[in-house]
C-alpha cells in the first residue's frame, strides 16, 4: 500500500477524530503537574513533586513523561482511556508503521473511523424513557464509563455502546459540519484487499492456457446443451450352456452316450420416472435340445422350449405399494414327444397361455436383492390350442373346443438375490386359479458365475396344474431340473 499516497486521508481521519478526543480530554483534563527538565538524554530526571495518584486517580489516571519541543520533558498525567484508544492514532502519521500494529478496542472503533452518521444514536434517544445527558457531566463517574473493563459481568460492550452513541450524537448537534460518511456509504463499501485484486487481474485464463498450448477451436462463448432425462433402461442376458457323457459300445455297465444344448436370452426394458411410474418389461426364449440315441423315431428331442412376454406397469399409491396392471403371454417354438413315439405332445401356440391380472405390487429394493410381491384378485386366462394334432384335452379344454377362458385370481412373487458376487438366484412363483382349478409354476435359476463369460447354471422347474389330466400317472406335480456349463453374457 502507498503510505505517503495516503497521508491526506490520515490527516483527514485525525481531524475527524477530534470531537471524540475533545471530549476525552474535557471529560478527564486535570492540571498539569509540575514540569521536569532534562538537560541532555541519558541524564537522571529530577522532580520538583511527584503526585502519588491515589483513589480513582491510581486507576483511571497513569503519569507520563511527555517530550517537549526546546528539549527535555514534561511530567503529565493523562488517562488510561486516552492512553489506551486515543494515542494510538499517532502511527497513522508514522508511514513506516503498517497498519496491522495499530491496536484498538473494538467496542470503540466508531470514535476512531471518519466520523459517519450511525443510526445507532438516534435511536437510543428516540425512547420514552430517554433523559438528555450533556458530553460535559462532572468527573465524577466519566472516567468509569468510558473505560472499557467489565465491572459488572456481560454489560462492558452493552455500556461501551452506549458511551460511544452519546459523543455521536453531541458530535451530530454540536459539529454536523465534521461528518464525513452516513452509514448507507459504510455499509457499501468494499472490503480492503490490498493487493488481491491486481493478482486476480493478472491471473490468466483457462480458455488462454488451453489456446496457447495448441487446443485450439474453441470458442470463447460455451454452448450449453440440455439433455431430457431418459427414464428408460435395457438390458439382457444370454447364455449357451451344455452338457456331455460318452460311453463307449462295450461298457461293462451299459449306458449310451448323449449330448444337451440349452440357449437362452432374456432381454429388459424398463420405464421408471423417479416419482409415481414403474414399467417393467421382459422377453424371455429358452430352447433346449437333448440327443437320444435309443428313440427309433427321434434324434434329438426337445428338453427346455418356452417363449415369454411380460409387462407390468405400476402407479405408486403408498411407499413401497403400486395399483399394477399386467399381462403375461406364454407358448414354445418347437413340437414336443414323448420318446420313441410319434405322437405330439404340444407345439407351437398349441398350447399358448395369456393373462391380464389387475391388483397391487409390493415392491422392495435392497443392497443384493430386489423383491416384488403381486397380488392381483381380478385376473382373466385364455388358454389357445391351436394345432389339431394336440390333445386339447389334455390342457384342460373340451374335445373340440380350441379356447377356454377363465376369471379368477394370481399371485406373483419374483426374487432377484445376489448371495455372494459369485452366486445369484432368480425365483419366480406364479400361482393362478379359476376356483375351480389351480396352475402353480415355480422356476428357480442359480447362476454359478466363474468369470464374465463362462458360468455354470442350476435351473430346478417345479409345477401343479390339476386343469389338465397327467400324461403319465395320476400327479398333477411335475418337475424338471437341468445343470449346464457353459458361456454365458450380460449387458
Amino acid at each position: 500500500m502507498n503510505h505517503a499516497a495516503n497521508e491526506p486521508m490520515k490527516i483527514k481521519y485525525l481531524f475527524a477524530c477530534l470531537p471524540a478526543l475533545v471530549w476525552t480530554l474535557t471529560a478527564g483534563a486535570q492540571e498539569v503537574n509540575d514540569t521536569l527538565t532534562v538537560e541532555r538524554p541519558g541524564v537522571a530526571v529530577a522532580a520538583a513533586r511527584i503526585d502519588t495518584l491515589s483513589g480513582l486517580w491510581s486507576r483511571d489516571w497513569v503519569l507520563k513523561l511527555r517530550p517537549l519541543e526546546e528539549g527535555g520533558y514534561r511530567l503529565d498525567t493523562v488517562s488510561a482511556s486516552y492512553a489506551r484508544l486515543i494515542e494510538v492514532l499517532d502511527y497513522l502519521n508514522d508511514p513506516m508503521t503498517p497498519p496491522r500494529y495499530i491496536a484498538g478496542d473494538p467496542d470503540y472503533y466508531r470514535m476512531f473511523v471518519p466520523a459517519t452518521y450511525y443510526y445507532a444514536p438516534i435511536e437510543r434517544v428516540s425512547q420514552v424513557n430517554w433523559r438528555f445527558e450533556p458530553a460535559t457531566d462532572a468527573m465524577s463517574g466519566r472516567a468509569e464509563k468510558l473505560l472499557p473493563f467489565d465491572t459488572i459481568a456481560f454489560t462492558a460492550k452493552r455500556r461501551a455502546n452506549a458511551v460511544v452513541d452519546r459523543v455521536l450524537l453531541d458530535t451530530y448537534v454540536n459539529r454536523p459540519e465534521l461528518i464525513v460518511y452516513t452509514q448507507e456509504e459504510i455499509d457499501g463499501m468494499r472490503p480492503y484487499t490490498d493487493n488481491l485484486d491486481k493478482e486476480r487481474s493478472k491471473k490468466p485464463k483457462v480458455l488462454d492456457a488451453i489456446k496457447k498450448n495448441g487446443y485450439a477451436d474453441l470458442s470463447e462463448e460455451a454452448g450449453v446443451i440440455v439433455k431430457k432425462p431418459n427414464w428408460w433402461t435395457t438390458g439382457g442376458d444370454g447364455s449357451l450352456q451344455m452338457t456331455q457323457n460318452y460311453i463307449s459300445d462295450n461298457w461293462y455297465q451299459g449306458g449310451e452316450s448323449n449330448f444337451a444344448l440349452v440357449a437362452n436370452v432374456q432381454l429388459t426394458a424398463n420405464y421408471n420416472d423417479k416419482e409415481k411410474v414403474q414399467w417393467e418389461n421382459t422377453l424371455e426364449a429358452k430352447f433346449g435340445m437333448a440327443s437320444s440315441p435309443s428313440d427309433l423315431y427321434h434324434k434329438f428331442l426337445t428338453n427346455t422350449d418356452q417363449f415369454r412376454l411380460y409387462s407390468k406397469l405400476g402407479v405408486q399409491a403408498a411407499a413401497n405399494w403400486y395399483y399394477t396392471v399386467s399381462t403375461e403371454f406364454k407358448t414354445q417354438f418347437a413340437n414336443s414327444y414323448n420318446s420313441n413315439s410319434e405322437d405330439l405332445i404340444s407345439a407351437f401356440f398349441a398350447p399358448m397361455d395369456w393373462s391380464t391380472s389387475l391388483g397391487m405390487d409390493f415392491k422392495l429394493k435392497k443392497k443384493n436383492a430386489t423383491l416384488s410381491v403381486f397380488i392381483a384378485p381380478l385376473t382373466y386366462m385364455l388358454r389357445y390350442v391351436g394345432n389339431s394334432r394336440v390333445d386339447e384335452t389334455s390342457f384342460g379344454l373340451d374335445e373340440g373346443k380350441s379356447v377356454q377362458h377363465s376369471l379368477g385370481s394370481q399371485l406373483q412373487p419374483t426374487l432377484s438375490w445376489t448371495i455372494i458376487p459369485s452366486i445369484v438366484l432368480d425365483s419366480r412363483l406364479d400361482i393362478q386359479t379359476s376356483y375351480e382349478w389351480t396352475r402353480i409354476e415355480w422356476e428357480n435359476t442359480v447362476n454359478f458365475i466363474l468369470n464374465q463369460y463362462l458360468s455354470t447354471k442350476l435351473n430346478v422347474y417345479a409345477r401343479y396344474d390339476d386343469s389338465s389330466t397327467p400324461t403319465v400317472g395320476n400327479s398333477y406335480f411335475q418337475v424338471k431340473e437341468l445343470l449346464s456349463f457353459g458361456l454365458n453374457y450380460q449387458w
